[in-house]
């Protein structure tokens, strides 16, 4: 039987685990893979067990059954548990938790075993790569908040840790910093060859830095893949829904079709009379700027046409959301624009949609 390369063996694997608490389950099967330099962002609401998931895999707590392995060798289930530090696992929260009683310098060599030299060599190359060199001798109120995050990703790095686990670590970061922080953490983790969980209730975080998305609620994950993936084919609505507003659009089903504002739709294997809702993210709902509402229904391009007459429209910086009243039902329906389209209240114009980014779901 041909092995894998230990190239493509996982550095993180879970498998099965679980956690219960007074007989209720918080973690339920989840099961995980992460190679070294992949991100595999842990995505859900708050409540939904992620960071539960992250304490057992860290050691901090004990799961109820499961198994968690690093490059192949268990750290924890069927009566095995190894205690945090010797786990060969770093670990980033939104408290940066430096020692504040220590230098920058102190805090990121604390733990470090190496030789004085060695360990000193270590704490500069990684001052260097995090941009705080010359910071050394400084104390953590001292620092900035971005600064602070910087000293503490250093030190989780310092170890070289072959997994990283991340709680929200850039959360309590302002805007302005929190892209090019995140950016910078990602390079430096991924040129060490880290395996990095991220726990991360911003779909909008895990877009940008996953390799992998899995999608958790009522502590399963739900879903996983690549984050185009999760975002283009979403197992549910609220799969759907987490990942950015939707319009839904209901129906009922008869001999495979569904009517629709828009026209039919083909909803095979779906029984006669049972209802259904077509779920159509803003930005994929097109507006007919050449044609307004009062002229006949334009020739079909992607889907039947249905008029809107607008209730609103916000211009929001990147884009602009107009909400538009649907003369077929009453229902309100929101399409979003690039750039600056602010149409006024009681216009009509014609709307279609894009067919293959349209999802349906039995109603619930």
């Amino acid at each position: 039987m041909q092995t894998e390369t230990p190239s493509l063996q996982p550095r993180l694997k879970v498998t099965d685990l679980c956690r219960d608490y007074d007989g209720r389950s918080v973690v339920n099967n989840v099961s995980l893979e992460i190679r070294p330099g992949e991100v595999t962002c842990l995505l859900g609401p708050s409540g939904c067990g992620k960071s539960t998931t992250l304490r057992i895999i860290a050691g901090v707590e004990q799961e109820t059954s499961g198994i968690v392995a690093v490059d192949g060798e268990r750290v924890s289930g069927d009566g095995v548990h190894l205690p945090p530090e010797a786990r060969s696992v770093g670990l980033m929260f939104q408290d940066f938790a430096l020692f504040p009683h220590l230098n920058v310098s102190a805090n990121v060599g604390f733990g470090l075993s190496g030789t004085k030299v060695e360990n000193a060599r270590r704490v500069s190359e990684l001052l260097d790569r995090v941009g705080l060199h010359g910071y050394e001798k400084m104390y953590p109120h001292q620092l900035s908040g971005g600064e602070q995050q910087r000293v503490a990703l250093a030190r989780a790095v310092a170890p070289r840790p072959r997994v990283m686990l991340m709680d929200e670590p850039f959360s309590g970061l302002d805007n302005r910093l929190r892209d090019g922080i995140r950016d910078e953490t990602l390079a430096i983790l991924k040129d060490e060859g880290t395996a990095v969980l991220l726990v991360t209730h911003e779909p909008d975080e895990a877009m940008r830095m996953a390799d992998q998305i899995a999608l958790m609620r009522g502590g399963r994950i739900v879903q996983k893949g690549a984050p185009y993936n999760v975002y283009n084919a979403p197992i549910d609505k609220a799969a759907a829904a987490f990942f950015s507003e939707i319009n839904v659009v209901r129906g009922k089903v008869q001999g495979a079709l569904t009517e629709t504002p828009f026209g039919q739709f083909l909803t095979p294997g779906v029984p006669d009379g049972q209802e259904v809702e077509i779920l159509i993210r803003p930005q994929h709902i097109r507006i007919d700027f050449d044609r307004k509402g009062e002229g006949p229904r334009p020739t079909p391009v992607d889907g039947t046409p249905a008029r809107g007459v607008v209730q609103r429209a916000r211009f929001m910086g990147r884009e602009s959301l107009v909400e538009f009243k649907m003369d077929a039902d009453g229902s309100i329906l929101k399409a979003t624009v690039p750039a600056v389209f602010l149409p006024k209240k009681g216009m009509a114009l014609w709307l279609s949609i894009r067919r293959d980014r349209c999802y349906v779901f039995p109603a619930i």
